[in-house]
């Protein structure tokens, strides 16, 4: 039934467009089936993604940050807890380092949030938007930031 109406919408909505004319009077009943299927269409059409990720890591919370940022599903594979999720991570991405995220089938391995945002736009699964991420999305665990420098105030002769 919404289907049919679906299929109307658009076949009016076609011939509006050959007419030149308002679509003011188009029927409700079309609209609501309009954004049902164009609400199903985009939840239906989001991209499988499973990340590897440490519960801790900053390189992991900045991927984490991203998918966030792009309102995406996506599996969270704790790689530190678990052994299985570590040993799929190498098997599947041939190597060690994380986070790893795996997007509609495709591994990127050892990539941090900066770089799966960039893989995303380049690859079309998301289109730029203007949020800004809840996290810093190109940052190192904090165990491996190098330590601070103490600060020296020296008086001014």
């Amino acid at each position: 039934m919404v289907q049919e109406q679906f299929c109307k919408a658009v076949r009016k909505l076609g011939d509006r467009g050959q007419q030149n004319s308002s679509t003011n009077d188009f029927p409700l009943e079309y609209k609501f089936a309009l954004r049902f299927w164009m609400w199903h269409y985009l939840a239906m059409n989001k991209p499988k993604i499973v990340a590897y990720l440490k519960p801790t890591c900053g390189w992991s919370q900045g991927v984490r940050a991203v998918l966030r940022k792009y309102d995406l599903p996506f599996e969270d594979r704790d790689i530190i807890n678990d052994p299985i999720q570590r040993q799929e991570m190498i098997e599947k991405s041939g190597q060690m380092m994380s986070p790893c995220v795996e997007i509609n089938g495709q591994m990127l391995p050892d990539i941090s949030g900066e770089e799966v945002e960039a893989w995303m736009l380049a690859n079309n699964i998301v289109s730029p938007n203007d949020r800004t991420p809840d996290a810093p999305i190109n940052q190192p665990c904090a165990h491996e930031m190098p330590p601070s420098s103490p600060l020296n105030f020296a008086a001014r002769r």
